[in-house]
């Protein structure tokens, strides 16, 4: 929960009676890895804070598990479109390591955009953090090589290469794993 309370007023400032509502809005989990969080068909009823571990989000197309998230410690995540309107998600995520994750349910989560004053500033400046790193992958997939895009994942996020096979890396990266093999044998650290 501190991890929590400190990414917020990292970005706000929270007042006593802030801090209470969110301790008793938000629940600590521990989750041990390779457990499904959400499955495809299934509603999302939690917005995540990834406290300590790796989760990754995916769906399965044709068959072909395609890796669409890989969240770090210190990050949000959720099912959004299935969250906001309580319909089924096309989307799966699934601890990789062991987890403590932070969880709001939607109705403690729109009892703090009710009750508080900067919960939805708050949500505002992630989801467009999330909308920036997005857009920021799409042109990556577009100007940079697979060994480009593969040498700007390592940097940004050292501890997810080092934890994350290389089939889930490829995946998220659009590269066929024996080309990422290629890829990292070429390198020098």
């Amino acid at each position: 929960m501190k991890n929590l309370i400190n990414y917020i007023q990292s970005r706000f400032t929270l007042t006593n009676d802030d801090i209470n509502l969110l301790e008793k809005c938000f629940i600590t989990v521990n989750v041990p890895a390779q457990t499904k969080l959400l499955e495809a068909g299934k509603i999302e009823r939690y917005v995540y804070f990834l406290s300590i571990g790796i989760v990754k989000g995916y769906q399965n197309i044709d068959g072909k598990l395609v890796i669409q998230h890989l969240v770090p410690e210190q990050d949000f995540f959720t099912s959004l479109d299935s969250f906001m309107s309580e319909t089924p998600s096309l989307d799966y995520y699934e601890t990789i390591t062991d987890c403590t994750l932070v969880k709001i349910s939607k109705l403690d989560f729109e009892l703090l955009q009710e009750s508080t004053t900067f919960w939805n500033d708050f949500v505002k400046t992630v989801t467009n953090e999330h909308l920036s790193c997005k857009l920021e992958r799409v042109k990556d997939f577009q100007i940079l090589t697979a060994k480009e895009r593969y040498l700007k994942f390592i940097n940004q996020y050292p501890k997810l290469a080092l934890n994350v096979s290389v089939d889930n890396i490829a995946s998220f990266l659009g590269i066929e794993p024996q080309s990422l093999s290629r890829i990292r044998k070429q390198i020098t650290f």
